[in-house]
């Protein structure tokens, strides 16, 4: 029998008593564990938190690209609102105030000298100032059925840039629209009024005209596909024939008066193209007879018109790239040489460009007889000057006001249109060796794929082929040809079936019916219209682009392999005209004054093998005055290309003509350049 040993009440509890202690210590330990877990947890997620904020807080370019275009909008969209929310009166007020009372619009001013509408006015627009509508397209573009593309407020080039570029762009291999896209001009006064939303083209002149009995019956905007060459705007459109199905009507209307052409930049050239089309039979040519243009049209008032070309056309097909570019890069090259702003963004407008074939339009004519060569060009020794109006009397004897300053300058080359590098622009022509580039052996350099996407001819070029490019040196306006056939065959082949660059040696050879010399002044006859007149109205006064100076790109892949050397400028001990990379000379600030002016001031003055019927010929240059302050906006008398639209005194010729009056009625020419100087240096058979 076992004996059970009972602990006694004292010893029970003081055992009881240290069971608990240990169990309130475990307790204790367990808590602190769990606590020293939730701190960890705790100081975790306050790092992660912080990682997070760090990473939320660093500025990549998509957000600076997001943030400049919100920037941008909303800043023009609250000028807008505040611009339509105060008094019309407000600006003019206001600019009276500072600046004493304004002159009145021209329409006011002629109406009150009895001046009332007579004439028929067709407006003709140039490049990228014509809107364009949607008609179909793809299902990215849901939504947009005759939304416009292109003009108005371009929302949709930042909403869905990609989708964009698709719909804008034409098909590589035929000029004309791609499968399951339509893109057309919108139509009536409405197409080009506006650019975009308080940016003007014709609106003031419409106005002013307005003011002298104007309105849309005997106004007309003949609005034209400008992507797409001419003669393709006839084939898929018919615009042509509606243009002249429009001025017959006009004209008939009108009681027999004929009408007043009035064609702005690269509309001067379609004009000119229409002026052979309307003659000609069908069906290349729209079938009027030989003396359509003598009974329809009064006068063709061109102003602006590239009639020889732009030099801005090369460096826009050669590099995406022109003065306003480059100049921008030298500013903030790290922000425009990242991949979305520097090669994705210009190798887009490259692809989407080139399948324009109007550009190829514009691109520089007559050669190295015109622009000159190596050695020589029409504006050599220009200097910027201060110029004096002067009349017929004195077109050739006129003497710059600068005296022998010219000969203490250094002259330029403008005839290199292109050269790679100062040295090379800047050195005699015997010391300059030149590689032949057309033999060189072109193939792919790029293993990655990811370029196809914005594919440019430049990527089946090959290293060898981009090298051999640069090795050339320099290019004048009659290589530039052979540069661009080499760098984008396929653009040049469409081109040229629809548009020549050269000189006719004699326009009776039958080749010259054809259409792709109607735009050429140089391979083209004016129509028999003895009591037609032309104007070349343009401005002067401001640099405008004439040659460049380029470098190979330093980028690797997915590339546009030239571009212009902006660090390429006149040295500080010269008056030159070489700035970023850019020789400039008189002109709007795009077209050089010798293109907008050579074919009026001699190619067509008097009878000419290019105007045998001896259609009278005028030139009105506009000296630009920019605007005084802000509040007079872009000016009442500017002569840059497009803000010449607004000038008073451009809008009163224009209004005096429409309403009966001369060319001699408005003085004969009004010139401040050198233009008859440098047209009379210009060896071309007449």
């Amino acid at each position: 029998m076992s004996l059970v040993r009972r602990k006694k009440p004292a010893e029970a509890e003081k055992n009881s008593g240290s069971d608990s202690g240990n169990r309130n210590e475990k307790s204790e330990e367990g808590e602190e564990e769990e606590n020293g877990k939730k701190r960890r947890l705790l100081k975790k997620n306050e790092k992660s938190k912080a990682q997070k904020a760090k990473e939320k807080g660093k500025w990549s370019c998509v957000d600076s690209c997001c943030w400049l275009i919100g920037c941008i909008c909303t800043i023009w969209w609250l000028l807008l609102f505040l611009y339509n929310a105060m008094p019309a009166s407000f600006p003019q007020y206001v600019t009276e105030a500072i600046t004493g009372p304004m002159p009145d619009p021209p329409g006011v001013k002629l109406r009150k000298e009895g001046l009332t509408a007579k004439h028929p006015v067709v407006f003709v627009p140039g490049i990228v100032t014509g809107g364009l509508e949607l008609w179909e397209g793809h299902p990215c573009a849901d939504g947009l059925f005759r939304k416009r593309l292109w003009g108005g407020t371009f929302g949709e080039v930042y909403k869905r840039p990609l989708c964009w570029v698709e719909h804008m762009s034409l098909d590589n291999e035929t000029g004309l629209d791609p499968l399951g896209i339509r893109v057309r001009p919108v139509t009536g006064l409405v197409a080009a009024d506006y650019f975009a939303p308080g940016y003007f083209v014709w609106a003031v002149l419409i106005a002013n005209l307005a003011h002298i009995g104007y309105e849309e019956k005997n106004m007309y905007m003949a609005a034209y596909d400008w992507r797409i060459s001419f003669q393709n705007t006839e084939v898929r459109d018919q615009t042509l024939s509606q243009i002249k199905s429009k001025i017959e009507l006009m004209v008939a209307t009108s009681g027999g008066k004929k009408a007043v052409i009035v064609p702005h930049s690269m509309g001067a050239l379609y004009f000119l193209h229409f002026l052979k089309w309307v003659e000609a039979p069908a069906p290349m040519g729209g079938g009027g007879g030989p003396d359509w243009c003598s009974k329809h049209i009064k006068a063709v008032m061109n102003i602006g018109g590239p009639f020889l070309g732009v030099p801005k056309a090369v460096a826009g097909l050669f590099s995406a790239e022109a003065k306003d570019i480059a100049a921008a890069r030298a500013i903030a090259p790290g922000f425009l040489d990242n991949d979305m702003f520097r090669r994705q963004t210009l190798l887009h407008v490259m692809k989407m460009s080139r399948t324009w074939d109007s550009t190829m339009s514009m691109i520089p004519k007559g050669g190295e007889t015109i622009w000159g060569d190596l050695d020589w060009s029409p504006e050599e020794c220009h200097v910027p000057s201060k110029r004096r109006q002067i009349n017929n009397d004195t077109q050739v004897a006129r003497q710059d006001e600068t005296g022998s300053l010219g000969s203490q300058l250094k002259s330029a080359y403008y005839g290199r249109l292109i050269s790679f590098g100062k040295d090379v622009a800047e050195a005699k022509s015997s010391e300059i060796v030149r590689i032949e580039f057309q033999d060189a052996i072109k193939g792919r350099n790029f293993a990655n794929n990811t370029c196809r996407d914005v594919w440019t001819e430049y990527h089946d070029m090959g290293i060898e082929g981009v090298r051999a490019v640069a090795e050339h040196k320099v290019y004048t306006a009659g290589s530039v040809l052979d540069l661009l056939h080499f760098v984008a065959p396929k653009m040049m082949a469409r081109g040229c079936a629809h548009f020549s660059h050269g000189i006719a040696d004699n326009l009776d050879d039958p080749k010259y019916k054809h259409y792709k010399y109607w735009s050429n002044p140089l391979e083209t006859r004016l129509p028999n219209a003895p009591g037609m007149e032309i104007f070349s109205m343009y401005g002067v006064g401001i640099p405008t682009e004439r040659a460049y100076v380029y470098e190979l790109s330093s980028s690797t892949e997915c590339y546009i392999p030239f571009q212009i050397d902006t660090s390429a400028d006149s040295s500080e001990d010269e008056e030159g005209c070489l700035k970023d990379g850019v020789y400039t000379v008189e002109g709007d600030e795009t077209v050089p004054a010798l293109s907008a002016g050579f074919m009026c001031a001699k190619g067509w003055r008097g009878k000419t093998r290019f105007n045998p019927s001896g259609i009278r010929t005028y030139i009105r240059e506009y000296d630009h005055s920019p605007p005084a302050n802000l509040l007079e906006g872009r000016g009442t008398q500017s002569g840059a290309h497009v803000d010449i639209m607004g000038n008073f005194a451009l809008i009163e010729d224009v209004l005096r003509v429409a309403a009966g009056a001369t060319g001699e009625d408005l003085g004969g020419d009004r010139v401040y350049s050198d233009i008859f100087k440098w047209s009379e240096k210009i060896n071309l058979h007449l």
